[in-house]
């Protein structure tokens, strides 16, 4: 990757948890990689008072607490003397002139010409209060080489009608092309080798259709509850949460067309395409293509593990889902026909997040299986995590006389590099926005289009008490009600280890 210009990088909520743990850690390891710019300032604001000094202290030991690459204490001094701090209230305009000032004198020391990144690790309630008034101030100008950029974290609304609010309140102070949405699952290696592994071996890419293809699964699995999230939580659920942009993101960049380049329009135009092919899903049919569940209480290993409505700050009688699954269609000439199946929930038996591809059986059966639980099925399992890599599973001999089949796996994982380096997502998704890059960010019309996707399922629950919410034991792969959503005989979801 190129070594991005100078810049200075401004993070609003600089004193949460989200810069300490993740931002400020991904930042120190490309600067060990010395993929940070020549000359380069962090300014952190917030409301919480605090000097510089204390600033950096306190983003120095969350190196060393959350850091992948801790580094040494001499390499954590030298980066965290790039750190700078200001007390400022983000609410208020007048602050904002302050912030204004801040940034000439820094200038001073770095001059990068006007190239500034704005992240907004802040509640969404900020989302449109700070690109108005960095606007007032003249602060969304393009600097001389890069335009100034807005780092803007999910949730991109609650529902169409406030995604489209809230994007066309971004871009009346930014452009788009300077609106950066950030999903931190599209900065994870393995999800950008999918386009890899797609497009550039001949082996994979003619068989990438409704002709090879029966099914596609998708899984974002979390082995914890919503830990002590319930006042949030509550209030958005598996759906809105991971549903809608997440696992919708993976089955776009499954079944999208080639693009015509690597660049960020071609890749983000065939995204789009894969939203507007998406078969609306009916009121009538919600509850046969999409299941909602709570896990409830249940014990692991002599340990108890509370439901859901136990949990702290939750609502009683609260029918908020922590699982969902759903069964989607891509209406185009590749995909017609072939069900994709995507869920995820809280409190399930493994952390893992997976895609599947189930190739189509062969024409006729002529091998017995050792065991008849066989899937006599091709799988192309494309793990993202816990452990990264890609799994190719497929029949062979057993040794000895006749010819019964096993099925055994060409297992290949990142880890197996050796001394190679695995970016961390925030890591990769800060070098790609400090050098101009939005590829593996969210343009304003794919938020919307995915939203016009869900919003008739969060309207049918809305409308229709009589929808199914079912439970399932916490530490399970969640409701048997899920496996109805599958087509053809002894078809179930897949029940993946945290390590194939």
């Amino acid at each position: 990757m190129k070594k991005p210009q100078d810049l200075i990088l401004v993070i609003f909520g600089a004193s949460g948890d989200l810069t300490v743990r993740k931002l400020i850690p991904a930042l120190f390891n490309l600067f060990m990689k010395e993929q940070m710019p020549e000359h380069f300032v962090v300014l952190g604001l917030g409301r919480t008072a605090m000097d510089d000094e204390h600033f950096r202290q306190q983003m120095e030991s969350g190196i060393e607490r959350y850091g992948k690459n801790k580094g040494q204490a001499p390499d954590r001094k030298a980066f965290c003397q790039h750190l700078h701090y200001s007390s400022v209230n983000p609410s208020a305009q007048a602050d904002y002139a302050i912030i204004k000032e801040k940034l000439e004198a820094l200038e001073r020391k770095c001059p990068c010409e006007g190239n500034y990144i704005f992240y907004m690790a802040t509640p969404p309630s900020m989302f449109e209060i700070i690109p108005q008034y960095l606007q007032a101030h003249g602060l969304n100008k393009q600097g001389s080489s890069l335009p100034s950029r807005l780092v803007v974290e999910k949730p991109f609304g609650v529902s169409l009608e406030s995604a489209r609010t809230l994007n066309r309140k971004l871009q009346n102070y930014f452009d788009e092309s300077q609106i950066y949405r950030i999903d931190h699952y599209l900065g994870k290696e393995t999800v950008q080798n999918m386009l890899v592994t797609r497009f550039a071996n001949g082996i994979f890419e003619p068989l990438w259709n409704r002709n090879f293809v029966e099914r596609v699964e998708i899984t974002s699995a979390e082995s914890i509850g919503i830990e002590g999230r319930g006042a949030f939580y509550d209030h958005i659920g598996a759906l809105r949460d991971m549903l809608q942009n997440h696992l919708l993101q993976l089955l776009a960049l499954v079944a999208m067309e080639p693009p015509s380049q690597i660049d960020a329009t071609a890749i983000r135009n065939e995204v789009v395409k894969v939203f507007h092919a998406l078969r609306p899903i009916k009121e009538e049919n919600t509850a046969k293509q999409v299941i909602r569940a709570q896990y409830s209480p249940a014990s692991s290993g002599g340990k108890p593990l509370a439901g859901y409505l136990d949990e702290k700050n939750v609502r009683p009688g609260s029918r908020t889902e922590s699982y969902v699954a759903m069964k989607c269609y891509v209406d185009n000439w590749r995909w017609g026909g072939v069900p994709f199946y995507i869920r995820t929930g809280k409190r399930l038996t493994n952390k893992v997040v997976e895609i599947v591809i189930h190739f189509k059986e062969t024409p006729h059966r002529l091998f017995c299986p050792v065991s008849s639980e066989l899937n006599h099925n091709n799988q192309l399992v494309i793990r993202i995590q816990p452990d990264e890599g890609i799994v190719f599973k497929f029949n062979m001999k057993v040794p000895g006389a006749g010819f019964k089949a096993q099925a055994v796996d060409m297992n290949f994982n990142y880890s197996d590099l050796g001394n190679a380096y695995i970016s961390e997502a925030y890591e990769r998704l800060l070098l790609d926005c400090m050098n101009g890059d939005a590829t593996l960010f969210t343009r304003g019309d794919a938020v919307e289009a995915a939203w016009k996707y869900v919003d008739p399922v969060l309207a049918a629950w809305h409308h229709n008490p009589e929808i199914p919410l079912y439970s399932y034991p916490a530490g399970s792969w969640g409701p048997t009600a899920a496996d109805e959503l599958m087509e053809g005989e002894n078809t179930a979801w897949r029940k993946p280890r945290s390590v194939d």
